[in-house]
C-alpha cells in the first residue's frame, strides 16, 4: 500500500526481485535502456541456482545446482548480452552426452555429426542417415524457432518468420511434434535403441516421461542442441556465468544488493509502486517491479490480500510443481573408471535406463514412490573443464528426481546417496574407492540454497502441456504482465519456463519497457481489459 512507502525510502526506476539468471538478464536489459535498476537478492551471494562453491573438498569447484548450459549457449537473449566481454568462456567435454543402457552399451552425442551418426548406427544401420536428416531439419529452422521460443506468447513476428521458413505443411507437422510423447516420436523416426534413448533421455531434463504428451519437443530440442552447441560449461564454474551478468550490469550502472529478501510488493491504485524487505528497508519503483519468485510466492505471499482477482487465486490452486530432486556432489581422486570407454569423455551422462525403464521411473514418480531403480543424470565437470579440480582428479555430481512432499532426514539422504553410488559402481567398478568426499542435497536443502526451488523442484513448475504457453503459470496471456499494473512475473514459472536461458527475465523487461514507453497507457488498457475478461 502506498502509505507503507515512507518518505525515506530509496527510489529507483525498477526493482528486480531475485538475482538469479532471469533477474540479472532483466536488470541488464533495463539498464541498457538507461533505467536506474536495483536487484534485491535474499541469499548472501547472487546467482540463484547458478553458483559454484567448494562443497566437497578444498580445490574442488562444485556447481551448487545447475551445471551444463546448452540453452544458455543457444539463447538469443544470452548471446545478445555479449558476456564474453565480461569474462564468460564456454568449455566443452570431448563428448556432449552419453546414455548408458542397463547392459552397459552406450549411445553418444558428439559435436562431430559423423561421430554421433556412427554411434547410433551401431544400434541400427539406417539411424545414421536418419540422424543426419534430423539435424539438417534442425539447422533450417533453428534461428526462427529459438527466436519464437524466447518471445512472449504469442510470438507474432517470430512466429510468422518461422511459418515462412517451414511453409504450411511443415508448420502443421511442427505443431504435431509439440504435442507428441517422445516414445511415439522416436519410434517413428529411428529403428534402434541408441538414437531412441538419446531423445528420451534428454526429455528427462523436464519432468515428463516418454509417454507424456509434450515430452517429444523437450527431448528433440535438447538433443539437437547437444549436437549443435554441445552441453557447454562456464570455465571456472557455473558461478562465472553469474559473475559475467553481474559485471555487465554494474558496468551499465545497475546494482545488486544481497541479503535482502523481499517480503512485500506494495501497490497503490492497482499499480506496483515498490517493495519492502526483511531488513526493514523500503524501495520505491518509479516504473516497474519485476519478480523472479515463483508465481505462488508472488501472488499469495508478496501481495496484500485483496490485490488480485479471486478467480486468478482459484486458478493458482491448480498450479503444479515439477518433481523434487536429490543431488550428490563428489570430489574424486581420479576420473570415473567407466567399463564402457565411450562414456569417459562425456560431460553429461544419462544412466541407466532404456525406454521401458524410463516409463517405469515416471510411473513411480507419478504414484508417489521413490523410483526403483532411479534414472540418473551425472556430470563429469573436470572432464569438461580441468580447472574444476586438482590435476588428475574429477569433480562430479549426480542427481535424480523423487516425488514431492516426501520427508528426508539426513540418514535417509545418506542411504539414498549410497544407492546412487552403487548404480555408478555397477558401470564403473572402482568408482566408490575414488570418492574423497561427497556433499548430499535433498529437496529441502536445494530449497534453502534457492528459494525458487520449492520442494526441490528445479524447473519452476511442471513442463506438462496443461502448464505451458498461455497456460503458464495459470490460464492467461502467456506474458510477463500481471493483473497489477507495472508488476511483472520474470521467473521460471512464467513462459517460456525453466532452464537457464533468460527468456522469462527478458520477456518481463520488454513488457516493462513497453509499458513505460510511448503508447504505454494504451498498452496498459489492452492488458487490463484482457485480464478482466480472463479473471472476472
Amino acid at each position: 500500500m502506498a502509505n507503507a512507502m515512507n518518505a525515506k525510502a530509496e527510489t529507483v526506476d525498477a526493482v528486480v526481485v531475485g538475482a538469479g539468471p532471469n533477474g540479472l538478464v532483466a536488470a541488464n536489459l533495463l539498464a541498457d535502456a538507461g533505467w536506474d535498476v536495483l536487484v534485491l537478492e535474499e541469499q548472501d551471494t547472487p546467482g540463484g541456482a547458478v553458483r559454484t562453491a567448494e562443497l566437497t573438498a578444498p580445490g574442488y569447484r562444485n556447481d551448487v545446482c545447475s551445471a551444463f548450459y546448452p540453452l544458455a549457449a543457444a539463447s538469443p537473449v544470452v548471446s545478445g548480452l555479449n558476456l564474453g566481454a565480461h569474462g564468460l568462456r564456454w568449455l566443452h567435454a570431448p563428448l556432449a552426452l552419453a546414455h548408458v543402457l542397463p547392459d552397459d552399451r552406450s549411445a553418444v552425442i558428439s559435436r562431430d555429426l559423423d561421430r554421433t551418426a556412427e554411434s547410433v548406427s551401431a544400434f541400427a544401420p539406417a539411424d545414421g542417415d536418419a540422424w543426419h536428416a534430423e539435424f539438417a531439419s534442425w539447422q533450417r529452422l533453428r534461428a526462427p524457432l529459438l527466436d519464437a521460443l524466447f518471445r512472449p506468447f504469442p510470438p507474432v513476428r517470430a512466429g510468422l518468420r518461422l511459418a515462412r521458413t517451414l511453409g504450411a505443411a511443415e508448420s502443421l507437422r511442427l505443431a504435431r511434434l509439440l504435442t507428441m510423447p517422445v516414445r511415439a516420436l522416436v519410434h517413428e523416426r529411428f529403428q534402434g535403441e541408441g538414437a531412441r534413448v538419446l531423445f528420451a533421455g534428454n526429455a528427462q531434463h523436464s519432468d515428463l516421461g516418454p509417454g507424456h504428451a509434450g515430452s517429444a519437443v523437450f527431448g528433440w530440442l535438447l538433443t539437437m542442441l547437444a549436437q549443435d552447441v554441445g552441453f557447454p560449461v562456464p570455465e571456472g564454474g557455473a558461478g562465472r556465468l553469474t559473475d559475467a551478468l553481474v559485471d555487465r550490469l554494474t558496468s551499465a550502472g545497475g546494482r545488486v544488493a544481497c541479503g535482502r529478501p523481499v517480503t512485500r510488493v506494495h501497490t497503490a491504485a492497482g499499480e506496483a509502486v515498490g517493495v519492502s524487505d526483511a531488513t526493514g528497508r523500503m524501495t520505491r519503483a518509479r516504473k516497474a517491479v519485476l519478480a523472479t519468485v515463483p508465481a505462488p510466492t508472488l501472488y499469495r505471499d508478496l501481495l496484500a490480500e485483496g490485490t488480485l482477482p479471486p478467480r486468478l487465486l482459484r486458478d493458482l490452486r491448480g498450479f503444479h510443481w515439477d518433481d523434487a530432486t536429490v543431488k550428490v556432489d563428489w570430489a574424486l581422486s581420479g576420473p570415473i573408471p567407466w567399463s564402457n570407454a565411450d562414456v569417459r569423455g562425456a560431460g553429461t551422462v544419462h544412466l541407466e535406463a532404456d525406454l521401458t525403464g524410463l516409463a517405469d521411473y515416471h510411473a513411480d514418480l507419478s504414484t508417489g514412490r521413490i523410483p526403483d531403480p532411479p534414472f540418473l543424470l551425472l556430470g563429469q565437470m573436470s572432464t569438461a573443464d580441468p580447472s574444476r579440480s586438482p590435476e588428475g582428479t574429477e569433480s562430479a555430481w549426480v542427481y535424480t528426481h523423487v516425488p514431492q512432499r516426501l520427508s528426508w532426514d539426513r540418514d535417509a539422504l545418506r542411504r539414498f546417496a549410497d544407492r546412487l553410488e552403487s548404480i555408478v559402481e555397477r558401470h564403473a567398478p572402482g568408482f566408490t574407492s575414488r570418492i574423497e568426499a561427497r556433499h548430499v542435497q535433498g529437496p529441502d536443502d536445494l530449497h534453502h540454497v534457492d528459494g525458487n526451488l520449492v520442494g526441490g523442484a528445479i524447473n519452476g513448475g511442471t513442463a506438462a502441456v496443461h502448464q505451458q504457453l498461455f497456460l503458464r503459470p495459470v490460464p492467461g496471456l502467456g506474458r510477463a504482465d500481471t493483473p497489477v499494473d507495472r508488476l511483472y512475473l520474470a521467473g521460471a514459472s512464467a513462459h517460456p519456463g525453466g532452464a537457464v536461458h533468460g527468456g522469462p527475465g527478458a520477456n518481463a523487461a520488454r513488457a516493462a519497457l513497453r509499458r513505460a514507453g510511448r503508447g504505454g497507457a494504451a498498452y496498459r488498457e489492452v492488458i487490463q481489459r484482457l485480464h478482466g475478461a480472463i479473471y472476472r
